[in-house]
């Protein structure tokens, strides 16, 4: 008997998934396994994106030179050391031409083809094993001050599936003081008795040093209780400042390098987010936000009941600057969709939202008050509102936001839309492919723009008082160094 049938030979094949040369060469191996006792083959595919780094560390591991796809080898199954490098698609054709007198007639169109369906069978089975790997090992999701009513409804939405996926578990990590920790017991108690699928584990903690262990999201809900009776603004935004320089030190040491931070809840959201990543410079400012969606979600609903249609019909209204300060709503994208009038069209049909109000006084007058009340209104809710839009949030940064429709999101300023730089600010957003992305695509009028500095200015005080480079709010244009940041946002734009 030849010398290669003698033992058992195994022969590694590795290419790209969508290398039409790779199809041909395990195509072969499949058929000389299928022929010959001996002959065994281990096919190891990979991802386009990472074949030149694989292919790199493979050959400086075993000493060869090799440039292209497909790379195969053999081993020797009982004998051990080190594999013999065969060679590409044409060294194998000649082996196998000469030690078995067979050889591949595949067409160029059978090559593609299949080179097509390797690659679409590599992605779902990859995909698979990514729903593996997240049932095995669960999303650790950290959320603080979670005594508030926010959290309480925030965990049935967090693990039904719809945010993270249907498959991946999530762990929930109830972060508070002492004096809530009975309060925390409960509610991880009504958590379990829920018995959600998808929901491996639910702990409370009220040690900060054990805060954000191998956290992937973390969800800051502190708040002040604002009354300017008993103590200034500004006493409350240091007081602030102070808990996310607990905080971001923390999560930087023991969260995980990808974790994204969401601040939400009813007092300095935009500040929260921003001292986050002043105190936790390695922290990445494209994964830490400031939540806006609850005001989006009260003014449609406004807006909803002035034209008498349904709320889910509204979409695209903008919420610039502070979120739970001093904002602006813009509806000048603001679109309408399935509503009762004399025109009607498909289900992606819309109408300009400023078109249908035709009492132009009440945008002026009754929405601006509305507005104003709709602040104090948010301050009011119980938590339902708020958890609900953070649920979105997460499930558009996870999944994506529906193709079209604007988000508002406060993020950190890179100049977008003539906003100084090193602020967190609201302004409209798409979230794709697990980031998110400015729509600086969008046209703003002259009248917006000149909002948005007021909005700016309040947002650069806060961050002023908060770092303690000053010691009280100064009124728009009434102090030299906000005036610096705004001009170096070079913000009065053409």
């Amino acid at each position: 008997m030849s010398q290669h049938l003698a033992f058992v030979m195994v022969s590694l094949f590795t290419g790209k998934a969508n290398c039409p040369y790779y199809a041909k060469a395990e195509l072969l191996a499949d058929s000389l396994q299928a022929n010959l006792p001996n002959f065994r083959v281990h096919k190891i595919t990979q991802h386009p994106d990472k074949w030149e780094q694989w292919l790199h560390e493979i050959c400086e591991m075993n000493g060869w030179e090799h440039r292209c796809s497909p790379i195969i080898w053999r081993e020797p199954l009982d004998r051990g050391g080190k594999g013999l490098l065969l060679g590409g698609l044409n060294d194998f054709l000649e082996y196998a031409q000469h030690y078995y007198s067979i050889t591949s007639r595949m067409s160029s169109e059978e090559m593609l083809s299949i080179a097509e369906e390797n690659l679409q069978e590599y992605i779902e089975v990859e995909k698979e094993e990514e729903e593996i790997k997240n049932l095995i090992k669960p999303l650790q999701i950290w959320i603080t001050s979670a005594s508030t009513p926010i959290c309480y409804h925030l965990i049935p939405l967090l693990a039904n599936g719809e945010v993270f996926g249907m498959t991946t578990e999530i762990s929930i990590h109830l972060l508070d003081t002492d004096q809530s920790k009975e309060v925390l017991c409960g509610i991880v108690m009504e958590a379990e008795d829920m018995a959600l699928p998808l929901l491996r584990s639910i702990s409370e903690h009220t040690k900060i040093d054990e805060a954000f262990i191998q956290a992937d999201v973390v969800i800051v809900l502190d708040d002040v209780l604002l009354n300017c009776e008993v103590q200034s603004l500004e006493n409350y935004i240091r007081e602030v400042s102070e808990i996310c320089q607990v905080y971001a030190p923390l999560i930087e040491k023991n969260a995980k390098s990808e974790v994204r931070v969401i601040s939400s809840g009813k007092t300095f959201v935009n500040l929260k987010a921003l001292m986050i990543t002043t105190y936790g410079p390695s922290i990445k400012p494209k994964n830490v936000i400031a939540i806006a969606t609850t005001w989006e979600s009260a003014t449609k609903a406004t807006l909803a009941r002035k034209l008498n249609t349904n709320v889910a019909g509204v979409k695209n209204v903008i919420v610039w600057g502070n979120i739970t300060g001093s904002n602006y709503i813009d509806l000048s994208h603001a679109k309408l969709y399935g509503h009762d009038c004399a025109i009607w069209g498909p289900a992606d049909f819309s109408r300009p939202l400023l078109n249908m109000i035709y009492d132009s006084e009440w945008i002026y007058s009754e929405l601006q008050s509305a507005e104003s009340s709709l602040s104090s209104q948010l301050c009011r809710y119980e938590g339902m509102l708020p958890a609900h839009a953070v649920a979105t949030v997460l499930r558009y940064w996870y999944h994506g936001s529906p193709p079209e429709e604007i988000v508002s999101v406060g993020i950190c300023t890179e100049g977008q839309f003539c906003v100084p730089k090193g602020i967190v600010f609201s302004m409209p957003v798409r979230f794709q492919n697990g980031n998110w992305e400015v729509m600086t695509e969008l046209k703003i009028n002259k009248e917006t723009q000149g909002v948005l500095g007021c909005l700016a200015h309040e947002l650069v005080q806060e961050k002023l008082v908060a770092l303690k480079e000053i010691q009280e709010m100064q009124p728009y244009g009434g102090d030299k160094i906000t005036s610096k940041y705004l001009h170096q946002g070079e913000f009065f734009c053409p």
